[in-house]
């Protein structure tokens, strides 16, 4: 399956954003989804993932109670609203899916078979 991650922009401190994640395969709903975060300088981290049919989520502790995952199967599209964004959110934002046959999320890189090119997301403070 192909990624692609929109929505990435330059905002101020408390704005929102919403990034989206666009998929090639028409069996988007068989893959579980997750987005991750890089900042410069450090390595790539867990932010939110979700099931294959939407019903589980699970957030980082950074951003939980901020950003909300969500999908549409039929659009095969995965979002992240993020809001009340702050200075250390600022890094490039990957989305990824992992093929599965289970409702199981997953918040490891190596769990994930295929990566989208990254939207870039600054805060300014």
């Amino acid at each position: 399956v192909q990624l692609q991650a929109s929505g990435g922009g330059l905002v101020q401190a408390g704005a929102s954003l919403r990034l989206s994640c666009a998929a090639s395969d028409p069996t988007f709903s068989n893959y579980a989804m997750g987005w991750f975060r890089q900042a410069p300088g450090k390595e790539r981290e867990f932010v939110a993932t979700i099931s294959r049919g939407g019903k589980v989520r699970y957030y980082a502790d950074s951003v939980k109670g901020r950003f909300t995952v969500s999908r549409d199967n039929g659009a095969r599209t995965l979002y992240l609203q993020m809001n009340s964004l702050r200075p250390e959110d600022t890094a490039v934002y990957y989305c990824a899916a992992r093929e599965t046959v289970t409702g199981a999320t997953y918040s490891t890189l190596h769990s994930y078979q295929y990566w989208g090119q990254g939207t870039q997301v600054t805060v300014s403070s």
